[in-house]
C-alpha cells in the first residue's frame, strides 16, 4: 500500500498522522503542495490513496480534482472539499438534507446586505463565504457598525468580500460551542470550546473540554457529514437558548490536536483506519 499525504506546513496534526502510519509500517510519501506538479495530460499518479492535509483551500480542491479524475481515491474527496470550503454551499447542503442550521441570508450589494442584516436583527454575523480559523468574521451590533463594515468590504473588492454571507447571531450558553468529529458516518467524539470572546476557535484561544456524546448530537453530526458527502469531517455546532443544536460549519481538513486528550479518542488513528479502508476499497473513496 502506498499512501500520499498532501500537506503544506507540517503541524502537530500531520506529525501525529505520520506517527500512526510509521507505527503500522505503512509506506507514505509527503506531497508538499509548494513543490507538486500535476501532469494533467498523463493523468496517472502512483498512490493507492491520498490523505489531504493542505492548509490552502484552493490547492487542496484542485489537487483533489486532479487525483479523483485520475481514479485515485482521496480522503476527503474533491466533492467534499468543494462543499465544505464554501460556507454558502455548506449551508445549502445542510438545508437540502434537513439539518438544522442558523438563519442565513446572502446578498450581492451593500444595500441589500444591510436590508438582510436588519431583517435578521442585531447583532448579526458577517462571514466571508470562503475562509477558516474565524478570520474576517464580524459581529455586527448595530446599523452604524453594519454600514461601516459593508463599506469596507465593498472597497476591498476581492472575491471574498463581494458576496455577503450573513447569519443570525446565536447567543451561546456559557460562552461555548461544540466541535464534533465524524469519521465514516460515525461521530467519534466531541468537545466544548469555551472562550470569553464570541469566537471560540481553539486556534484563537478557546479552551477545549469534553462534550458528552448524546444520541441527538451524534445523529445531527452524522446527518451533517452525510449532507456534504461524508468521509472525515469536523462539525461545528451552536446551542440556541431553547437548547436546540444548530450546525454552523463543516470542516474537511480538520484540526484535532486539542481534542485528543479531552475526548480520549485516538483521532489520528481513526483517520488512518479510514484512509487505509478507502485504499483497500472497503469504503466509498470517490
Amino acid at each position: 500500500m502506498r499512501i500520499g499525504v498532501l500537506c503544506s506546513r507540517i503541524r502537530v496534526e500531520e506529525k501525529l498522522l505520520f506517527a500512526e502510519l510509521e507505527a503500522r509500517g505503512i509506506e507514505y510519501v509527503r506531497l508538499n503542495d509548494d513543490e507538486l506538479i500535476f501532469d494533467l495530460n498523463q493523468g496517472s499518479y502512483p498512490y493507492d490513496v491520498v490523505l489531504e492535509r493542505s492548509i490552502h483551500h484552493s490547492r487542496a480542491l484542485y489537487a483533489l480534482h486532479a487525483l479523483n479524475d485520475a481514479g485515485v481515491p482521496t480522503v476527503n474527496t474533491a466533492h467534499v472539499a468543494r462543499i465544505c470550503g464554501d460556507k454558502f454551499l455548506t449551508t445549502q447542503a445542510l438545508i437540502r438534507h434537513g439539518v438544522p442550521t442558523p438563519k442565513t441570508r446572502m446578498a450581492f450589494t451593500a444595500e441589500s446586505a444591510l436590508q438582510a442584516i436588519e431583517e435578521l436583527g442585531y447583532p448579526a454575523v458577517l462571514k466571508p463565504a470562503i475562509g477558516s480559523w474565524g478570520r474576517l468574521i464580524s459581529k455586527v451590533n448595530d446599523r452604524e457598525a453594519a454600514e461601516s463594515i459593508l463599506e469596507h468590504k465593498e472597497i476591498l473588492g476581492s472575491y471574498h468580500h463581494s458576496i455577503f454571507y450573513i447569519q443570525e447571531y446565536v447567543n451561546k450558553p456559557n460562552m461555548r460551542d461544540i466541535r464534533a468529529f465524524v469519521v465514516d458516518d460515525e461521530c467519534i467524539g466531541a468537545i466544548y470550546r469555551t472562550s470569553a470572546h464570541w469566537i471560540t476557535n481553539t486556534a484563537r484561544g478557546g479552551q477545549a473540554s469534553v462534550c458528552p456524546l448524546t444520541n441527538e448530537l451524534s445523529a445531527i453530526c452524522v446527518a451533517a457529514a452525510q449532507a456534504v458527502g461524508g468521509g472525515v469531517v469536523a462539525i461545528d455546532l451552536l446551542e440556541d437558548n431553547d437548547g436546540q443544536l444548530l450546525v454552523n460549519e463543516v470542516n474537511y481538513t480538520m484540526e484535532f490536536r486539542n481534542s485528543i486528550t479531552p475526548t480520549g479518542v485516538n483521532i489520528p488513528g481513526r483517520i488512518i483506519d479510514y484512509t487505509v479502508a478507502v485504499a483497500q476499497g472497503q469504503r466509498k473513496g470517490l
